[in-house]
């Protein structure tokens, strides 16, 4: 396959680390998608220093507002608005104010501006993973903040093949494949650096699992009240025969299996559903919760969320929120 070589200002859209970019650009050419993002690792994490990582934070906008128009690279800024597409599709004026607040206080606390993988993620998403970060110290919290940046450099890497690697990668369908395909040891990577830097011992990559919270999570925000629905019970279920899929109208509950039940925190989560597993056993999920004990005058007795995980999926993370009014509800797959 022929090598493909790209410019320093291509490697500084993916990362605004210029340390990062040109060691990057003295490592190409690459061959493949694998060869660029295993390179970007080993330089993200054991070259680029401490100023490196802050330069490339700082590349970044705030959640919620819009890249400078004096972005020193209009490529990150035109792949920042995308990744934020799903945030600013879910939010309201409420949101974005509290949003605004919560982006102010971090990084009055912590110095930089918080960095999250922000794609296909909702704004009560994200406003939940910043308001839970913002409890860490700093130093952890450095160290999770580098940790996004290199899952945000891996899928700048998939863009920017996806349209200058003609022989290698001939569509984004292929790229994106490959994040996922990778994606199952981005936390060894990630780990390894850490305990590291820690002093402890680095754990082979088979001791380590690939993912640190099970495939399928949810949470419910209570829309009506603008703050995450508490105490809600919720279970999680699956159909128990592989081959087939459930009809519309199938009302037989002995053909769903019990995969693990609990009840919604104080954030509106609701916990370990299942077990961590490394690969999704494909097949037909149900997700369901007791909106009629949570709220007795809700419309809804009970909402149930019906979804399908593919033979290709099994690595991917399936998060499946509920948005909950007393007259209406809304879902979507978050990450």
């Amino acid at each position: 396959m022929e090598a493909i070589d790209f410019e320093e200002k291509d490697f500084l859209a993916c990362c605004g680390s210029t340390r990062f970019a040109k060691q990057m650009t003295s490592s190409a050419p690459f061959s493949t998608y694998d060869e660029a993002v295993d390179a970007a690792r080993d330089i993200w994490f054991n070259k680029v220093d401490v100023n490196g990582w802050l330069e490339a934070f700082a590349a970044h906008p705030q959640i919620g507002q819009s890249p400078s128009p004096h972005h020193k690279s209009p490529t990150s800024a035109e792949w920042s608005k995308g990744e934020q597409s799903t945030a600013l599709a879910t939010a309201t004026g409420y949101t974005m104010e509290e949003l605004a607040d919560w982006n102010s206080r971090y990084q009055q606390k912590f110095g930089f501006v918080f960095l999250i993988f922000a794609s296909g993620r909702s704004t009560p998403e994200i406003l939940a993973e910043l308001k839970k970060r913002y409890q860490n110290r700093p130093l952890v919290e450095f160290e999770i903040a580098a940790g996004e940046q290199m899952k945000v450099t891996e899928l700048r890497l998939a863009k920017l093949f996806s349209t200058r690697a003609e022989g290698a990668l001939a569509t984004t369908a292929q790229c994106t494949a490959d994040v996922a395909t990778t994606a199952r040891d981005r936390v060894n990577i990630i780990g390894s650096h850490l305990t590291a830097s820690s002093g402890a011992p680095i754990l082979k990559p088979s001791q380590i699992s690939a993912r640190s919270r099970p495939p399928i999570t949810t949470h419910v925000l209570d829309v009506s009240r603008g703050s995450p629905g508490v105490g809600i019970e919720v279970r999680l279920e699956m159909w128990k025969c592989v081959k087939t899929r459930p009809t519309f109208g199938e009302t037989e509950t002995g053909n769903w299996l019990l995969q693990g039940s609990s009840t919604t925190d104080k954030d509106g989560r609701s916990g370990q559903l299942m077990d961590i597993v490394d690969a999704l056993k494909p097949g037909t999920y149900r997700i369901s919760f007791n909106t009629g004990k949570y709220s007795p005058g809700s419309f809804f007795p009970y909402v149930s969320i019906v979804f399908e995980v593919g033979e290709s999926q099994q690595w991917e993370h399936f998060h499946v929120p509920l948005l909950l009014s007393p007259f209406s509800f809304t879902t979507y797959r978050g990450s």
